[in-house]
C-alpha cells in the first residue's frame, strides 16, 4: 500500500474552540449524521481548515473509531481539498472493519480526481485482494482514471467484472464503460455497449457522436445524430460541439449555417465552447465575415475564441486582419499560448513584419515555449522551424542563422528553410554551401530541398550549377524532378537570357508544362524583348489559363518594350471586352504604430495628404536620373 506523510497538527486553541460547537449540536440530529454532513460541506466548499478542525475534535474525543462512515467522510473531505497524503493516512489508520467499499471508493475517487489514476488503480487492486466487492459507485471513477493512461487490458478486465456483477446495464456504469471505449477509440465495443443500454440520455448519445467524429468516421457520427432525432432526443451543447468539426472538415457551409440557426433557437449561442467551434467551422469554410460576426457577438471570449478567429483569418489568407486581431488580443490582456504563436507566425512571414516577429520570439523564450538548445521534442522542433522560417521570409537571414546554429537537433525542414531563405534573397553561395553541409551531415535532401537549391541558382545566375543539379537529382539523390523543379530551371535560363534553351526545355521535359512554366518564359521574353517567342509562350498560357489577367499584362508589356503599340491597344481592348481587371498592386511597411498598407489607386490612408507630395517628389527625382516609370 502507498504510504503518505501525516497531516499537519491543528493548534490546541482551535480544537478547544471547536469543542463548543460540536457539543452544542442540535440534539435532534444523530451525532454521526451531523459530523458527516459537516465534513461533506467542507468537501464541497474545499474548506480544509474547518475539516481539519473536525478531524482534530474527533481524535481528541475518541469519536474517530466509532463510525466507519465518519472515516469515509474524512477521506472524501481530504481528497476534495487536494490532500491525498492525509486522505491515505486516514484510510491506513482505520480499523479493519472501517475499510469497506465506501472507504475504498472515496480513496479511488480522490486519486483519480487529483490526477493520480495509477495510484487509484493500485487501491482498486488492493481492494480486490482484501475481498471487498466493488459496487456501482466504484467503477465510473475508476474507469475514467484508467483512460487517463490508456490501459486497454485493464478496462476490458473491469468490463468483464462489471458484466459478472450484473452492473453493465446500470446507467452510470454503462455510460462510463462506453465513454472509456470511446476515449480508447474502440468504437465497435462502445457502440455494442451503447446499443445494449436500456436507457440512454443525451450525454451518452453525444458521447457516441463525438467519439465517431474524433476518429474521422463522420458518416457514422451523423447517422447517430439522425437516430437521436428519431428517438426524440434533442441535441445538447456537447452534441453541437461534436458535429460542427465534421462540417468544418468537409467545408460544408450550408449545414454549418443550419446548426448555427439551431444554436440561436436553443440559446446555445451564449456558450463559449459552441461559438468557438462555429468560428472554426466558418473559418475552414473560408467564410471569414460569418466567423467575425460570431466572434464579435460573443459576450465572453476565452483564449480558444481568439485562437479560433486568428486561425480563421489565417485560413482565409487575411494576414493583415490576423495581425490586427493579434494586436487587439494583446490589448485585451489575453496571453498567447503555443497555438496562438504557430497561427500568427505565417502572417508575420507573409507581411515581413520583422519587428512583430522578433517580439513574439522574445515572448516565446521568456515564457519557456522555446528553450535554446532544446529541440528533442518534435512539436518544439516544429515551432523553432516556424520561427526560423519567419526570419528567413522577413529577409533577416542573420536571425534565421542564429536560430539554426542554436538548434541541438535539425530535421530536413530546418535545412530546407535555410537553403530556401538564402536562395530567395540572392545568397547563392550560402545556399549551396548549406546544401553541401546538409549532405555531409547525413540528411537526405527531398523535393523541397532541390526547389530551394534551383531557386538559389536562378536568383544568383549559377547556370551551369543549376543544369548540373537538375541532371543529378534523380541519379545521385533519388529525387525525381517535378514541375516545380523544371519551372525553376526555366526561370533560371530565362533570367540569364537563354530563351531558346528555356523554350526547348519547356517543350521536351517529361512533364506537361503548366501555365506557371509558360508565364515564367513569357516574363523572360518581355525582359529581353523577344516578341516572337513571347507570342508563342502567350498562346500556350492563354490556352491553359485564359482567365489570368497577368498573361495579358505580360504580353502587353512585351509589345510596349518592342514599340508595337497597336498590339498593346488590341490586348487592352480584349481585356475590356472580357471584363478583366488587373489586381491592384499592394505594398506595406512596418512602423512603430503597426503595419501600414498601401494599395495602388487607393486614397483612403489617413495620411494620404502628406504621403502624395513626397511620392511626387520622389518620382520626379527618379525621372531626373533617367529612369522610366510604368505606373
Amino acid at each position: 500500500m502507498l504510504k503518505r506523510t501525516f497531516f499537519s497538527k491543528t493548534p490546541t486553541s482551535t480544537v478547544l474552540s471547536f469543542s463548543t460547537s460540536l457539543s452544542s449540536a442540535n440534539p435532534r440530529y444523530n451525532l454521526t449524521t451531523w459530523i458527516n454532513a459537516s465534513l461533506q460541506q467542507c468537501a464541497i466548499n474545499k474548506n480544509l481548515k474547518k475539516g481539519q478542525q473536525i478531524h482534530a475534535q474527533l481524535l481528541t474525543t475518541g469519536l474517530n473509531s466509532s463510525s466507519a462512515s465518519s472515516s469515509t467522510s474524512l477521506i472524501n473531505m481530504y481528497a476534495k481539498c487536494n490532500q491525498m497524503n492525509q486522505a491515505l493516512l486516514v484510510f491506513n489508520h482505520n480499523a479493519d472493519y472501517a475499510r469497506n467499499v465506501f472507504a475504498y471508493n472515496a480513496l479511488i475517487s480522490g486519486f483519480v480526481l487529483n490526477g493520480l489514476p495509477k495510484d487509484g488503480l493500485e487501491v482498486y487492486k488492493e481492494m480486490r485482494k482484501a475481498g471487498v466487492l466493488p459496487d456501482k459507485y466504484t467503477f465510473p471513477c475508476l474507469i475514467k482514471g484508467l483512460c487517463e493512461f490508456i490501459e486497454v487490458a485493464e478496462v476490458k478486465k473491469i468490463h468483464g467484472l462489471v458484466f459478472k456483477l450484473g452492473l453493465d446495464l446500470d446507467m452510470y456504469v454503462g455510460s462510463a464503460m462506453t465513454s472509456s471505449y470511446l476515449k480508447l477509440e474502440l468504437m465497435e465495443e462502445a457502440r455494442e455497449l451503447f446499443d445494449e443500454m436500456p436507457k440512454r440520455d443525451v450525454v451518452l448519445w453525444s458521447s457516441i457522436v463525438n467519439g465517431y467524429a474524433q476518429i474521422g468516421r463522420f458518416n457514422e457520427a451523423l447517422g447517430v445524430c439522425r437516430e437521436m432525432s428519431r428517438e426524440g432526443i434533442l441535441m445538447s451543447k456537447f452534441t453541437v460541439s461534436g458535429i460542427l468539426p465534421i462540417f468544418a472538415a468537409r467545408e460544408d457551409f450550408n449545414n454549418g449555417r443550419v446548426v448555427h440557426g439551431f444554436m440561436i433557437k436553443m440559446g446555445f449561442d451564449s456558450c463559449v465552447s459552441v461559438c468557438n467551434a462555429l468560428i472554426d467551422t466558418y473559418g475552414k469554410c473560408r467564410c471569414i465575415v460569418d466567423a467575425l460576426q460570431v466572434f464579435e457577438t460573443m459576450n465572453e471570449k476565452d483564449l480558444f475564441s481568439w485562437n479560433s478567429i486568428l486561425s480563421a483569418n489565417k485560413q482565409c489568407s487575411d494576414h493583415d486582419g490576423t495581425l490586427r486581431l493579434f494586436d487587439r488580443m494583446l490589448g485585451d490582456g489575453v496571453r498567447p499560448d503555443l497555438v496562438t504563436i504557430t497561427t500568427i507566425l505565417p502572417a508575420f512571414s507573409h507581411l515581413a513584419a520583422l519587428v512583430h516577429g522578433r517580439q513574439i520570439h522574445g515572448y516565446m523564450i521568456v515564457n519557456g515555449f522555446v528553450k535554446d538548445g532544446e529541440s528533442e521534442n518534435m512539436y518544439n522542433l516544429q515551432t523553432i522551424n516556424a520561427v526560423m522560417d519567419m526570419y528567413a521570409k522577413c529577409g533577416s537571414m542573420r536571425d534565421a542563422g542564429m536560430v539554426f546554429i542554436n538548434m541541438s537537433r535539425r530535421d530536413t525542414a530546418s535545412w530546407n528553410i535555410m537553403i530556401m531563405g538564402y536562395g530567395m534573397h540572392g545568397y547563392g553561395n550560402e545556399a549551396l554551401d548549406m546544401f553541401s553541409e546538409m549532405c555531409k551531415a547525413g540528411i537526405k535532401p527531398n523535393e523541397i530541398t532541390f526547389v530551394g537549391v534551383l531557386l538559389a541558382c536562378s536568383h544568383a545566375g549559377f547556370i551551369s550549377q543549376g543544369r548540373k543539379f537538375l541532371r543529378e537529382m534523380e541519379l545521385k539523390h533519388g529525387v525525381v524532378p517535378t514541375i516545380q523543379h523544371y519551372t525553376c530551371v526555366i526561370d533560371m535560363l530565362g533570367r540569364a537570357g537563354q530563351l531558346e534553351e528555356a523554350y526547348k526545355l519547356a517543350i521536351t521535359m517529361p512533364i506537361e508544362a503548366n501555365p506557371v512554366v509558360w508565364r515564367a518564359l513569357l516574363a523572360a521574353c518581355q525582359l529581353y524583348g523577344n516578341v516572337d517567342l513571347a507570342e508563342v509562350a502567350a498562346q500556350k498560357v492563354f490556352e491553359l489559363d485564359p482567365a489570368h489577367c497577368g498573361n495579358y499584362i505580360l504580353m502587353s508589356n512585351a509589345y510596349v518594350a518592342a514599340g508595337r503599340y497597336q498590339e498593346v491597344l488590341d490586348i487592352r481592348h480584349t481585356m475590356r471586352q472580357r471584363d478583366m481587371k488587373k489586381t491592384p498592386g499592394c505594398s506595406w511597411i512596418e512602423l512603430k504604430n503597426g503595419m501600414n498598407t498601401f494599395i495602388n489607386g487607393d486614397r483612403t490612408h489617413p495620411e494620404a495628404r502628406l504621403i502624395d507630395p513626397v511620392l511626387l517628389l520622389l518620382t520626379a527625382h527618379i525621372r531626373e536620373r533617367g529612369y522610366e516609370l510604368h505606373l
